[in-house]
């Protein structure tokens, strides 16, 4: 089940009483009047750099498994889904006063619009329950159709799309294999610009070959492109991916636990005070995690960065300048290949509504993978 901290520590706030990060669970109280649960739905989609569409392979970090057929065929419905993952969480947590379906795994938007659609209004009608969409995707896969589809949604229940953004850098975009540029993010954005819905940004620092400089013109990059919250993750390296492959050779070696929170405190006071900080580190399930395995101690490391921004009296966005100009970026849109596949009209054999098996509910570390 999800895993991010949906409360406000004490160390959170400075001598004022006032937060030192807008954190995400503070911003659901105040939006819904009790705690709220994200649900995580696989609902079998696969992505243009592992079907071949841009690429093949998939992102470097990301355990392609997970996007095998044999995925698909053991997939529950939706509808089985949310059941279990509502009743979980109710277990796990007591008074929860509302859950939000997180479409999560792989690229949730590269599919026919008529297709996501149906799924997307399937998730809202499932249960009085359900007070909101988060869609997750890539830049890439948001041609105006599909922002169209969710603008619409919008007007109905909240709705936030989340981008895997990962970098401002391109260099940093062709090291994971993502095939995608961030001239992608930027045309996107400027297509989200006054719509209903939230848009949300994941970015993955300490990546091999980025400096603090790169990460940190990213974090100044979050405020031009107008983004509403921002997901943060450590690069990690799971088994059976290239990247864990280079760990295990000893080939990369990924960020330290000071390193990292240094980087986060620094990337939270650049950013402009009012994005919502959803998350401020991933993990991965223990038994496939190489490493770090700092990471999952995930109530302890956002613990210490927090005192990290007391101890400097730092908070959100007391170094954000809202003059910075960034280089400028070329737009690009949507690629042809999945332009045409998010245009079909019927039904890709991506998407099952109903199985004869049913996997266990999501755990806390699935909750937590970065987004495609």
């Amino acid at each position: 089940m999800p895993a991010d901290s949906d409360s406000a520590d004490p160390v959170a706030v400075d001598r004022n009483g006032t937060e030192r990060f807008r954190a995400f669970g503070a911003v659901l109280r105040e939006r819904f009047g009790g705690r709220i649960q994200r649900v995580s739905i696989d609902a079998g989609f696969t992505c243009p750099n592992v079907d071949g569409a841009v690429t093949t392979g998939g992102c470097n970090f990301c355990d392609n498994r997970s996007f095998s057929p044999s995925r698909r065929v053991r997939l529950a419905a939706v509808a089985e889904q949310l059941t279990r993952g509502i009743g979980s969480l109710r277990k796990r947590y007591g008074n929860v006063a509302g859950f939000i379906a997180y479409f999560q795994p792989a690229t949730n938007t590269y599919a026919p619009v008529e297709q996501l659609e149906e799924v997307f209004r399937l998730a809202i009608a499932h249960s009085p329950e359900i007070v909101g969409l988060a869609i997750g995707t890539r830049p890439d896969c948001a041609p105006d159709s599909v922002l169209d589809l969710v603008d619409s949604l919008a007007a109905e229940t909240y709705v936030s799309l989340e981008f895997g953004m990962q970098s401002r850098h391109d260099k940093t975009l062709a090291w994971m294999n993502r095939e995608q540029r961030h001239g992608h993010m930027v045309d996107a954005m400027n297509r989200c610009r006054g719509r209903r819905f939230e848009t949300c940004a994941h970015v993955i620092l300490g990546v091999p070959g980025e400096s603090h400089a790169e990460m940190m013109h990213t974090a100044r990059a979050i405020g031009t492109l107008g983004v509403d919250a921002i997901k943060l993750h450590n690069l990690y390296a799971v088994r059976g991916t290239p990247l864990g492959d280079q760990v295990l050779a000893r080939e990369v070696r990924l960020m330290g636990r000071e390193d990292y929170i240094a980087a986060v405190v620094e990337f939270l006071r650049l950013i402009p005070p009012h994005v919502i900080v959803e998350r401020v580190s991933g993990d991965a399930p223990p038994d496939f995690l190489i490493e770090p395995r700092w990471c999952l101690e995930k109530a302890t490391l956002r613990r210490d960065i927090e005192l990290e921004l007391a101890r400097l009296d730092a908070r959100q966005g007391d170094q954000y300048d809202p003059a910075w100009i960034d280089l400028p970026v070329e737009p690009l849109t949507t690629p042809a290949a999945i332009s045409e596949k998010i245009g079909t009209r019927g039904r890709l054999p991506v998407l099952k509504l109903s199985a004869a098996a049913v996997m266990s509910p999501p755990t806390a570390s699935e909750a937590n993978r970065p987004n495609r």
